[in-house]
């Protein structure tokens, strides 16, 4: 009976801490809203200098929800030179940068300010609605 309760107990612990988790996310995603865009050197700095709205996707190769997410956000690039794709596992600095702490992360820039923020798989017309 003993052994139940524990089993219980952790359970209920490890779905609490996971919430818990998630919630600090978002918090501090939504917390970058109407910060400015930091300031880069490099050729995602020229993107943000250049359009007055972007887009940054920030992803991992070894992450699952990215693997569907990264062929959609390819083919929209192809269009729209104001998509940025950043891999985090090459490129942490950019992604420290954003204060990114979770992938797939969309940061919307516009004239310089970080507009909004979306965590999680996005669909392809919900990325659409975001460039328009």
């Amino acid at each position: 009976m003993n052994f139940a309760y524990i089993l219980l107990a952790v359970i209920i612990g490890f779905f609490a801490l996971m919430t818990g988790m998630r919630i600090a996310i978002q918090f501090k995603a939504s917390s970058l809203k109407g910060k400015s865009a930091p300031e880069l050197t490099n050729a995602y700095g020229k993107i943000i200098r250049t359009y007055p709205k972007s887009l940054f996707y920030f992803y991992s190769p070894g992450c699952g929800a990215c693997r569907s997410m990264t062929p959609v956000i390819k083919k929209l690039s192809e269009t729209n030179r104001n998509i940025a794709a950043v891999d985090i596992s090459s490129d942490m600095n950019t992604a420290r940068s954003f204060n990114i702490m979770v992938t797939p992360t969309l940061v919307v820039i516009d004239n310089g300010l970080i507009k909004d923020v979306f965590i999680g798989p996005q669909s392809e017309s919900a990325i659409e609605n975001l460039l328009a």
